[in-house]
């Protein structure tokens, strides 16, 4: 027999390919804002720790502007038909302060090193309190898979 639609997924099913997604991929969407100039959105490499999603980026980019006034943030992967929204606060470390396991996965992960860079890079360390799953009109009702930082069951 055929489906004709998305198959709704239970909570547990779309954490696990959350976290799964958030292990693998590369980029992930950054969505700032300014109080002055407004929303600023910009793709950038992340990882995952487990715990938060870690990104870099130059100390002098919009973005770092942004968070250092505002530091709400909303997150999201890349596909729009299996949406993956994180919502939280950009900790923000200078790439001298950034803490070494982090710092040493991001390089292994991407083969750069932020900190061997001449210019000035920022560290963005996002622990998610809300985070959004869902694929296609079925899965919309129940879609908050984290809520105030816990994993929904």
């Amino acid at each position: 027999m055929e489906t004709t639609g998305p198959v709704r997924r239970t909570t547990a099913e779309r954490t696990r390919d959350a976290l799964a997604r958030l292990t693998t991929e590369r980029d992930i969407w950054v969505s700032t804002a300014h109080p002055d100039h407004g929303p600023h959105q910009v793709p950038l490499w992340f990882l995952w720790d487990g715990r938060a999603v870690w990104m870099c980026t130059s100390a002098t980019s919009a973005t770092a502007r942004n968070v250092r006034t505002e530091p709400r943030v909303r997150l999201a992967l890349q596909d729009t038909y299996d949406v993956v929204l994180l919502q939280g606060e950009a900790e923000s470390f200078p790439a001298q302060d950034v803490p070494e396991d982090a710092a040493n996965a991001f390089a292994e992960k991407f083969g750069w090193d932020p900190r061997t860079e001449e210019g000035i890079f920022l560290y963005l360390r996002v622990p998610p309190k809300t985070v959004r799953a869902w694929r296609g009109e079925p899965e919309l009702r129940e879609r908050v898979i984290m809520r105030n930082g816990t994993w929904q069951k």
